[in-house]
């Protein structure tokens, strides 16, 4: 990061909301826009002479496909990319595929041009921008930064959702799960690994890190790809053979045994290690109650 902090790089088709949100983080002292363009190839071309710590790409972009132009930049050089897109497209399959992509956001676009819409919209962006850019790994080679108040403030662990047990053995059932855990930007791996599973596979339960409103798409949209069945979890559920239960954005999952059985529960709860649903969460319910099955 440069000495103002994180660089920004905006990729936008409206002039004046890159111009407002220029203006929102030059007032913020962690953040620098370095550059703001509306087209895509040129933005490739000021990204090689000096890289962004973060990118809010729109979801239209001139001369290149976005999807084309975020799944590029993340084979170049792995980047957290932002999407910017109207409240009309949030739900559309272009914004999902930016997801699938590698997109570790998205953030609704004023519902107007007009100024007073842009300026209230910008605050909420430039906290996108930033905890993107936070979450993103830090080279080894990098000097540490001096942490701010909140970096400071001890991260939830699992114990808040459920309390760590000592080792105990589990009873074999006749009933075996698979548990995943991906992070930002990992919904492609899953996608690799749900679609050459046979519809006979153990029922898994998945937790994906992704904005609350696009679990059911991505769910949704898994379903149509893979033989096996998967879909967004509800409380209760019970994990079957073929199925695929994924935690709902903003819920934490936990795995729970009834008899031979097992089913989830859909629980909220505070962010564990920054996230809801949380993977720690998941996988600490899943080896108490499922063990070696």
């Amino acid at each position: 990061m440069s000495e103002r902090g994180i660089k920004v790089l905006v990729v936008d088709d409206s002039a004046t909301l890159r111009r407002l949100l220029a203006q929102a983080l030059a007032g913020d002292p962690a953040s620098e826009v370095m550059t703001e363009t509306c087209d895509a190839v040129l933005a490739l071309g000021q990204m090689r002479k000096r890289w962004p710590d973060v990118l809010l790409l729109d979801i239209e972009t001139r001369r290149m496909d976005a999807i084309a132009f975020l799944r590029r930049v993340i084979a170049e050089r792995p980047t957290p990319i932002v999407i910017c897109s109207s409240a009309a497209n949030l739900r559309a399959p272009t914004t999902l595929a930016a997801i699938a992509a590698g997109a570790v956001s998205v953030v609704a676009r004023p519902a107007s041009g007009r100024q007073s819409a842009i300026e209230q919209s910008a605050t909420e962006i430039v906290r996108t921008l930033r905890a993107a850019a936070a979450a993103s790994a830090r080279p080894a080679t990098q000097a540490p930064a001096m942490p701010t108040p909140a970096a400071l403030r001890p991260k939830n662990s699992a114990d808040v959702m459920l309390a760590a047990a000592l080792p105990r053995s589990v009873e074999r059932t006749s009933e075996q799960i698979v548990a995943i855990g991906a992070s930002a930007g990992g919904t492609q791996a899953l996608e690799t690994v749900l679609t050459r599973l046979p519809a006979t596979c153990h029922g898994l339960v998945i937790v994906q890190h992704m904005p609350e409103r696009f679990t059911a798409m991505l769910a949704q949209r898994l379903d149509e790809l893979c033989r096996i069945d998967v879909r967004e979890a509800s409380d209760g559920d019970r994990v079957r053979p073929g199925q695929a239960l994924i935690a709902p954005g903003g819920k934490h999952l936990l795995l729970q045994r009834s008899g031979s059985q097992y089913r989830v529960e859909v629980a909220d709860g505070p962010l564990v290690n920054r996230h809801k649903p949380s993977v720690d969460v998941l996988f600490r319910s899943v080896a108490r109650f499922a063990g070696g099955n």
